[in-house]
């Protein structure tokens, strides 16, 4: 379907880009996740018809015209906001696009237990978890970042992780460096994901101090931080339902 020739609802535009932007992250943040390329596309084809198919052709509206102003542009401020005007379809597929390998209530008493001793939400810690290592206790990244929270050894040893692929050691740690992270940036909790992705050090360089430094800046940050911050803004949502 030709989307620049149909009369498009603006809401219903921005609303697409949303959903096509979320469909990537599972993609763009680390390339741990299990979803493919082709089911994504599959999956966004699918709601795009559908929404195209049910829309009010009342609100006349070209794509091209709407794609220009209410697509993502660097420096646009990110967090649960974005997702506000996702229909209840797009909603859907975002529920199954961060589906997790394994289910994440067989962490859950560690997971409250990490989060009760650091201070740092159960629906935060479940949502890193979920963006790291879609619940796999035994995932290791190409980097190196092993375990549940995906520490590196490093860090894992200076938070006093002996075995980063024992559940309990790797929740403890990487809470503990998540309430590390947020005592820094003064419970600013985007930029203290920020800084769980990318590195203190290097949101230190550009000056970001907190969320509000992180919104004006993030599109100074690598592509793969940018998203990892959305995804798991968007996931700490979904875990509060």
């Amino acid at each position: 379907m030709n989307l620049s020739t149909k009369a498009i609802d603006p809401y219903t535009i921005k609303e697409l880009l949303q959903l096509q932007v979320m469909n990537q992250l599972s993609l763009l943040t680390s390339g741990r996740n299990s979803v493919t390329e082709q089911s994504d596309n599959t999956d966004f084809a699918s709601i795009l018809n559908g929404m195209l198919a049910g829309m009010d052709s009342a609100s006349p509206q070209s794509a091209a015209g709407m794609s220009a102003g209410a697509g993502l542009v660097p420096g646009q401020a990110w967090g649960p906001a974005m997702l506000s005007g996702l229909s209840t379809a797009s909603a859907g597929a975002l529920t199954r696009k961060f589906a997790p390998a394994s289910k994440p209530s067989a962490y859950d008493p560690l997971i409250q237990e990490a989060s009760r001793r650091f201070g740092v939400e159960p629906s935060v810690v479940k949502a890193v978890i979920h963006a790291e290592s879609s619940f796999n206790a035994n995932a290791v990244s190409g980097a190196g970042a092993k375990g549940l929270m995906q520490l590196m050894d490093a860090t894992g040893q200076g938070l006093g992780v002996d075995n980063p692929f024992d559940p309990a050691q790797n929740i403890h740690g990487g809470t503990r460096y998540l309430s590390n992270l947020l005592s820094k940036y003064g419970g600013s909790l985007g930029t203290a994901l920020a800084a769980y992705n990318a590195g203190p050090t290097r949101l230190d360089r550009l000056g970001i101090r907190n969320d509000q430094d992180l919104a004006e800046k993030l599109h100074l940050l690598p592509a793969e931080t940018q998203q990892y911050v959305r995804k798991v803004l968007a996931l700490k949502e979904h875990y509060e339902v």
